[in-house]
């Protein structure tokens, strides 16, 4: 089980925040992948980081209108001897109990006799509609129904409000547990991707690479991958979710791969490295690689607190229009080819995002017209990238791609953490420099 305090830490806060209003907060269902086989369970990541309990199908309430020691309430699956059989083991109201600080346990099918009862006194109730079409039947019907009272009892939860705000905002903000769990998944992560380039050679599958930085996250005791591999040779990396991964590599070409890890708490690594699979970055590869690189460090420079990730993502993006002008793959000034987006052929998505249970983790990226400021404990991946292909016309006045420019794909991707003065690339460890990737 993971640390039980800093699970009591977040409730603690979460219930100072929500002020008199309840919230609902339910576990992820299990998902039919097909008839009756069912996906390996994923914990929903908001529930998760309240309660730290990893079984489908619970329920939590936060009651901060209760008194103390009825605040924190679990409904779960009952033990059961004969669905364990098939589905594994369950704690139960009475392990949940013992193992879970929680306040009360009830067994599941008990909510919709016993939710009126901890709603009422409520000022609100929190809840995130359009998420849970399993329960949100029976919380509109329980609020109607106290809506209904009203007149005669003079009170009842008035309004419904999303959690996500409160909860979002907390998730953003990295405690030093939550650090140290990032730490460990950037890591591993970053060891995965040095083991594969060394294994790495012409005449593979990309498939073959898949297996062996995967390989290596599963002996690290993690649950695997994070998401969808991207193992990608050739033209297949200007393809930015590419996760085929069946493709023979061939002589010459230059590897693209996003891949990281998911711990077993759910805390994640999100790193990409490029890099010539014969140990030989050709003249153009060489000339694109440079570029991207000077552009993520410059950006990584700007992750320190009071900056934004939006000066994040319009630093790397200067440093890649002007090389590309540099080069005669776009032509113009280029401010103004920033404002036209007429690079958007070559480099199409943002430099980044936050990172942490959720790969594209929760939290605002700006309020109203005000973007962010970077925090201490926040996380975020910085990954440019230049993608040469014929998929995406060229805008109008930008010149013709010349033929040996294309089919090359290069990002580079580190994640990196928000110190007091400065920042810390947690994925460092991973090679990344041209005397590092070339032999």
């Amino acid at each position: 089980m993971a640390d039980s305090s800093a699970f009591r830490r977040r409730r603690d806060i979460f219930l100072s925040r929500l002020g008199a209003y309840a919230a609902i907060i339910p576990a992820a269902e299990l998902v039919t992948h097909h008839a009756d086989c069912e996906y390996p369970f994923r914990q929903n990541s908001d529930f998760w980081y309240l309660t730290g309990f990893d079984e489908p199908s619970a329920v939590a309430l936060f009651l901060p209108h209760k008194p103390k020691g009825e605040q924190y309430v679990l409904f779960v699956l009952p033990k059961e001897s004969a669905a364990e059989v098939w589905t594994g083991f369950r704690w139960g109201t009475k392990g949940v109990l013992d193992n879970f600080n929680v306040d009360i346990s009830h067994p599941l099918d008990a909510l919709p006799k016993l939710l009126p009862h901890y709603l009422e006194g409520a000022e609100g109730i929190a809840f995130r509609v359009g998420k849970h079409p399993h329960l949100e039947p029976l919380v509109l019907k329980t609020w109607s129904e106290h809506l209904q009272k009203l007149p005669r009892s003079g009170n009842a939860p008035l309004s419904l409000i999303a959690p996500c705000p409160i909860l979002h905002d907390l998730r953003l903000r990295k405690d030093d547990f939550e650090i140290d769990r990032m730490r460990i998944a950037s890591k591993i992560s970053a060891e995965g991707h040095q083991i594969v380039r060394e294994f790495a050679r012409p005449g593979m599958n990309e498939k073959d690479l898949q297996a062996q930085i995967e390989k290596y996250f599963l002996e690290k005791g993690t649950r695997g991958p994070a998401y969808g591999s991207i193992i990608a040779a050739g033209d297949n990396a200007c393809v930015l979710h590419y996760t085929a991964n069946n493709a023979l590599i061939r002589d010459g070409d230059l590897v693209l791969i996003d891949a990281g890890c998911s711990l077993e708490d759910y805390y994640n690594g999100d790193i990409t490295r490029t890099f010539p699979v014969n140990g030989k970055f050709s003249g153009e590869q060489k000339v694109l690689y440079e570029i991207i690189l000077r552009a993520q460090e410059a950006a990584i420079r700007c992750v320190h607190p009071g900056d934004n990730a939006e000066n994040v993502h319009l630093t790397a993006l200067k440093f890649l229009v002007e090389g590309l002008v540099d080069i005669g793959l776009l032509i113009g000034e280029v401010d103004s080819i920033i404002e036209q987006g007429a690079y958007s052929h070559l480099y199409m998505h943002r430099t980044g995002h936050w990172l942490g249970l959720d790969v594209h983790d929760v939290g605002a990226y700006r309020l109203g017209d005000f973007h962010l400021k970077l925090e201490p404990g926040m996380v975020l991946t910085v990954e440019p990238g230049i993608y040469i292909s014929d998929r995406l016309p060229v805008p109008k006045g930008q010149p013709e791609i010349d033929e040996r420019w294309k089919g090359i794909g290069i990002r580079i991707e580190d994640d990196v953490l928000v110190t007091k003065n400065s920042s810390e690339v947690l994925s460092d460890i991973a090679s990344k420099s041209l005397i590092d990737l070339e032999n």
